[in-house]
């Protein structure tokens, strides 16, 4: 491993679950790339990889959702990070109901946000999504299923 990847190995940020909607064409998936990226106007943004079906169907889409993955939803998390959209329907695994802008949006997760995409920004093998906040679903402040946990699922797409 390189000295940066060791480096960026230590860091234990939160994950989330984007998920999206184009048409009738439903897709999600877990990431770790994610920040609050600006206060005023209130920005964050989303990275998804370009090898992930749920990227696919985002860069056709105009708004996306990004849920707040709880610390005891591991099933959740490996569901929307170790399979992939282009083989298995998730959502017909999970609770999940429609919200905003037909937006799909899971039951487990209690604190969700719809955003609005304002900007794509490639940064290599990943895509960032800026999002302007639109409607909010809060729940419970809970703990967050974080990075250190989620190294050990192998992805639902190569690499």
């Amino acid at each position: 491993m390189a000295p940066f990847e060791r480096l960026m190995s230590m860091l234990d940020y939160p994950m989330f679950i984007v998920t999206v909607r184009n048409g009738d064409e439903r897709s999600g998936c877990l990431i770790g790339f994610a920040t609050q990226s600006s206060i005023h106007p209130p920005r964050f943004l989303a990275g998804l990889s370009k090898k992930n079906h749920t990227y696919r169907v985002a860069r056709r889409s105009a708004h996306l959702a990004v849920h707040f993955v709880p610390a005891d939803a591991t099933a959740l998390a490996e569901l929307f990070g170790g399979q992939t959209g282009d083989r298995v329907d998730k959502f017909a695994q999970v609770s999940w109901h429609e919200g905003p802008l037909g937006l799909p949006i899971l039951d487990e997760c209690e604190n969700w946000f719809v955003g609005g995409v304002t900007e794509r920004i490639d940064f290599g093998d990943h895509v960032g999504f800026v999002l302007d906040p639109q409607a909010v679903g809060e729940g419970p402040e809970d703990q967050q299923f974080t990075f250190h946990r989620a190294r050990r699922i192998e992805p639902g797409h190569e690499p």
